[in-house]
């Protein structure tokens, strides 16, 4: 029996490697998904060029509309990838984006928010990176929808593509808006 012993770990390694190589590394799950987002409250972005410049909290998040929270960095090259994606979305009025700037320095994300333009609503300054933890985020950019009680309904890890807007998050938003449950799972 213990000669067949290599040979059963070899098939369990087996096993395992075959299942791992199946799964979609952009499908993390999400425990927060279906439960309210966590109590958080951050300040403004210092230096944003909007004259409304306000934080962002739980509170901003229970507006009774559905909205995205991105969560972004200015050293982050995806994020810069995905931004003129945000931009049309926010020209389009689909929903308030909000967002968690993480571990920024303020004028670097300032800069960057003057240079490729600020789609935000409100933009809450995570320096330590706190809240985002909370958010269960694994690194930038990360995507979130929130419907208007303040749930998570959805998380996009990465940049947003076309494809991910008009396969997940308009036909999400759509279905919230219409006042219905969405049909689209995240």
């Amino acid at each position: 029996m213990m000669r067949f012993l290599p040979l059963l770990v070899f098939i369990v390694i087996g096993i395992g490697l075959a299942v791992g190589l199946t799964l979609n590394p952009r499908e993390i799950p999400s425990a927060l998904i279906g439960k309210p987002a966590p109590d958080f409250a951050l300040p403004a972005l210092e230096g944003r060029a909007k004259a409304d410049n306000q934080g962002l909290s739980k509170t901003d998040l229970q507006t009774g509309q559905p909205s995205l929270v991105n969560v972004f960095a200015s050293w982050c090259l995806p994020c810069r990838v995905e931004h003129p994606l945000l931009n049309q979305l926010a020209r389009e009025g689909i929903a308030p984006i909000h967002a968690l700037n993480y571990k920024d320095q303020p004028r670097d994300a300032t800069r960057w928010l003057n240079e490729l333009g600020d789609p935000f609503s409100r933009i809450g300054a995570d320096k330590d990176g706190r809240v985002s933890i909370d958010w269960g985020v694994y690194g930038v950019p990360e995507t979130f929808v929130v419907d208007g009680k303040g749930e998570i309904l959805c998380r996009h890890v990465g940049a947003l593509t076309e494809h991910d807007v008009e396969t997940k998050i308009r036909p999400i938003l759509n279905d919230l808006k219409a006042g219905r449950e969405s049909r689209v799972k995240c």
